[in-house]
């Protein structure tokens, strides 16, 4: 899920920028920042970067009256997990001024849309019922180990609380890679 809500609001990002900014290319790519190696996870410039930085549970649990063990039988309630994610610009050097004005299209884009559902967001995996964005507000102290932790040198960035997800075992499903048509010409014994 977490996954398909990442990937679905990169789309939505990249396809609000295009008609927005009259550009061609894709300016919003989900990935980390940095491999395991240390070596820069991404290799194009001028690039907006969505990194997933931290998941928590969320504590807040919607009820009505009725306990959670007598609504959903001898199964745990479903986990609802709050989802904390970086935007970064990743901008040459001679180009910041560029890095500072995409963060703030970062920030209208989410002051003009808060709320992803079925109704507003076609492309949003059915179990998702709905994802809110809200601003993180962020100390000196937090950025600093953020960036630690994430072994990167500091980039313009504004980090975001996505909530919330929700989780059961249905969200598991069995993952086939696709294959490419020159792969499948290359093993003729796959068709």
């Amino acid at each position: 899920m977490i996954y398909e809500a990442l990937s679905c609001l990169t789309e939505e990002m990249n396809e609000y920028f295009r008609n927005k900014l009259k550009i061609n290319e894709e300016k919003i790519v989900l990935s980390g920042l940095v491999n395991q190696d240390g070596s820069i996870a991404i290799q194009e410039e001028n690039k907006i970067i969505i990194t997933l930085v931290n998941i928590e549970k969320e504590t807040a649990q919607k009820g009505n009256g009725k306990s959670l063990s007598t609504t959903f039988g001898n199964q745990a309630p479903p986990l609802r997990l709050n989802i904390y994610v970086l935007f970064s610009a990743y901008f040459s050097s001679g180009n910041y001024p560029e890095a500072l004005r995409f963060l703030s299209f970062i920030i209208a884009y989410f002051q003009h849309k808060t709320v992803f559902n079925q109704s507003n967001t076609p492309g949003l995996d059915p179990k998702i019922e709905k994802l809110t964005f809200e601003i993180t507000d962020v100390n000196p102290d937090m950025l600093s180990n953020i960036w630690s932790t994430l072994g990167a040198k500091y980039m313009p960035s504004v980090l975001y609380k996505m909530r919330m997800l929700s989780f059961d075992e249905s969200v598991i499903r069995e993952f086939r890679p696709a294959i490419s048509k020159m792969e499948n010409d290359n093993y003729p014994n796959l068709n």
